[in-house]
């Protein structure tokens, strides 16, 4: 059986526009994501980080003919707005909120005005002011959030605190959110450097459970060892901050059984067993 469209405004996102012939060169030093080489109409997805490395906003970028459209949490688009300015320095370009409206759409393998989500297929497409399909069914941010949830994408607005989580952590390096070869920029040494020595203790994996989420931050246990630890999530699943060398053997949360599900997207993986 076909399944209809589905079309979610997406008011926990909000856009900023960057405008100005050095839009590229300005922004190239700063996210994780290559910009330079990015097609107009266009959009990719990475992030700006601390100086040491740790994930502050995520963001998508939006490549136009005069500047571009950053899609970021509408939590911290002053914050990320006063940032950028500070960054800005001597360079052309103009940083200000814009009105555009985001949208997701999924369950179609294309439509007018949207653009395939750069993290996941599976995602689905994402809109600005885009107008859903005819025949798509309306449904509500959460719903979308549900879908996202079950293909073990994680939210860094919701599961990664400013300041507290390394991109790789968020899994941006498997989700197309980190280019590796574009050269510096902010936090890009301790970035690359987890990447090369393959130092990655922690990523963020779906776990199932039964009954309501647990509290977020909520300990994980292997046995009597912390594994983890509880991010967002709804009945049934969530989020987790998982610790690689703590996955095999009895989870636990709030004296619940828990089960980790690998994502298809993401190869199982493991570090050598530490000690406490």
């Amino acid at each position: 059986m076909t399944q209809s469209p589905l079309f979610a405004p997406l008011p926990s996102r909000s856009v900023i526009a960057v405008e100005g012939p050095d839009w590229r060169t300005f922004l190239q030093g700063l996210l994780t994501q290559d910009v330079e080489g990015q097609a107009v109409g266009t959009i990719r997805f990475g992030g700006l980080l601390t100086p040491q490395g740790r994930l502050l906003y995520d963001l998508f970028i939006l490549a136009q003919d005069t500047g571009c459209s950053l899609d970021v949490a509408a939590s911290h688009r002053e914050a990320l707005i006063q940032r950028l300015t500070l960054y800005r320095l001597r360079a052309k370009v103009t940083i200000s909120p814009s009105p555009m409206v985001v949208s997701a759409l999924w369950n179609t393998d294309s439509a007018e005005g949207f653009l395939s989500d750069p993290r996941l297929g599976a995602l689905g497409r994402r809109g600005y002011d885009a107008h859903p399909p005819e025949g798509a069914l309306a449904v509500s941010e959460a719903t979308y959030q549900s879908h996202r949830l079950a293909l073990g994408v994680p939210d860094p607005e919701a599961d990664a605190p400013s300041d507290t989580t390394y991109p790789i952590e968020a899994n941006f390096d498997l989700l197309n959110g980190i280019d590796f070869k574009k050269g510096c920029f902010v936090g890009q040494e301790t970035t690359s450097r987890m990447k090369r020595r393959g130092t990655i203790k922690t990523r963020m994996l779906p776990i199932h459970f039964d009954g309501p989420a647990p509290a977020f931050g909520a300990e994980i246990l292997n046995g009597e060892l912390r594994a983890g630890q509880v991010l967002s999530g709804q009945d049934g699943q969530a989020m987790a901050a998982m610790r690689l060398d703590r996955l095999e053997g009895t989870l636990s949360v709030d004296g619940r059984p828990i089960h980790v599900d690998w994502p298809s997207w993401m190869e199982p993986q493991s570090t050598s067993p530490t000690t406490p």
